[in-house]
């Protein structure tokens, strides 16, 4: 596969290595460096993988965000969504603007809710039940991929509930699918620059690990480009597979770019912030190669990165191009460069221009509808 390309003797047998089993730490650590000859053979081997593994179909979701509230107690260095209560632009739907904003979803064929939004001060499960009902009463077929594990530290402490309770109780009331978000980058020194408030490494894990022995199963993100350096992501990945190995309960991988325009961090006059697109390629490639089949689905982010980048991480590993969204505040607030909605058509014409095939599915990977 080789042969032909100038690659260095390390980067070769790395990546020989890789077709067949898992690589190290040390080995991606390795691999997230390289320039020139070597990403392009990178690209390819986790390209080829990905074929392997997942075969050539690109999926995605017919889905909706709710961002119910953007009052958030957790200020992080990263965020241009989050508001105080007391500021003119901060919201908290109620009752019917929620209704509205799901039923006009549905009647675009939505099949998932992503319920998210700021850390209310006094938000506790029995509020976060109470959304579930709501939708879940009107909606029943409509799966809700809902909240973040710091979201339910916060609803479980106000509620005096331990987390497993929590989860019983919110999976009861509807609670399909976790986003694993609040992850960022999951090593404390990069925490404590960028979200102090937030949960520790070891209480997202807890949170995550709970929620998958509860059946509810989560994706799992990564947000780099801020503060972490390269080991970090390698880092972020290896606890991410080793909570696979004892749970497999991640659905997907959604590695997250960091948009750093409009951040408090970036505000504040912080510099060399921003992943280059050659960092993207890496990121996704060096995924593929350490989470192989183990957590097969790799989303690339368009809302992020944009249709073109998107479309040329899906030959970097990926496999999934993520949803429709229908709206998404939070990326919105960031400066998202192509807008924050988008339908099946163009994420079709997308993936049919790189001679794949578009199959739409469900939140867990379980379903999928390919006469669209």
């Amino acid at each position: 596969m080789f042969d032909k390309l100038a690659i260095s003797d390390k980067t070769q047998k790395i990546l020989e290595k890789s077709i067949d089993e898992t690589i190290s730490k040390e080995e991606a650590n390795h691999l997230i460096n390289v320039q020139g000859t070597d990403l392009f053979a990178l690209v390819a081997t986790a390209d080829c993988l990905r074929q392997d593994i997942v075969g050539d179909d690109v999926t995605f979701i017919n889905n909706c965000n709710i961002n119910f509230t953007n009052v958030c107690t957790v200020k992080c260095g990263f965020c241009a969504f989050a508001r105080n209560k007391d500021d003119s632009d901060a919201y908290i739907l109620n009752d019917e603007e929620i209704l509205n904003k799901a039923s006009t979803a549905v009647s675009n064929g939505a099949r998932e809710f992503c319920l998210m939004g700021g850390v209310l001060e006094n938000a506790d499960i029995e509020y976060y039940e109470g959304l579930l009902k709501l939708l879940k009463d009107e909606f029943p077929k409509v799966s809700i991929h809902g909240f973040s594990p710091t979201m339910i530290y916060d609803a479980a402490a106000n509620s005096e509930m331990g987390i497993d309770e929590s989860f019983k109780v919110l999976k009861k009331a509807g609670l399909d699918t976790l986003p694993g978000t609040a992850a960022e980058i999951l090593t404390d020194r990069s925490r404590n620059l960028i979200c102090p408030s937030k949960v520790d490494v070891a209480m997202w894990i807890d949170i995550i690990k709970t929620a998958h022995k509860n059946g509810i199963p989560s994706s799992a993100t990564m947000m780099y480009g801020h503060v972490e350096d390269l080991s970090e992501r390698i880092e972020h990945l290896d606890i991410l597979r080793n909570i696979q190995k004892e749970t497999n309960g991640f659905t997907e991988f959604i590695p997250m770019t960091f948009m750093y325009e409009n951040s408090p961090i970036y505000n504040a006059g912080r510099k060399n912030l921003g992943a280059t697109g050659t960092e993207d390629l890496k990121l996704y490639a060096v995924s593929r190669l350490m989470l192989r089949d183990l957590i097969p689905n790799i989303q690339v982010s368009w809302v992020k990165m944009g249709f073109r980048f998107a479309q040329i991480s899906l030959t970097a590993g990926a496999n999934d191009l993520g949803g429709t969204l229908g709206g998404d505040e939070l990326s919105e607030a960031s400066g998202a460069p192509d807008g924050v909605d988008t339908s099946i058509d163009n994420l079709c014409d997308i993936i049919q221009d790189l001679n794949r095939v578009p199959l739409e599915r469900d939140s867990k990977y379980m379903e999928f509808y390919p006469n669209i």
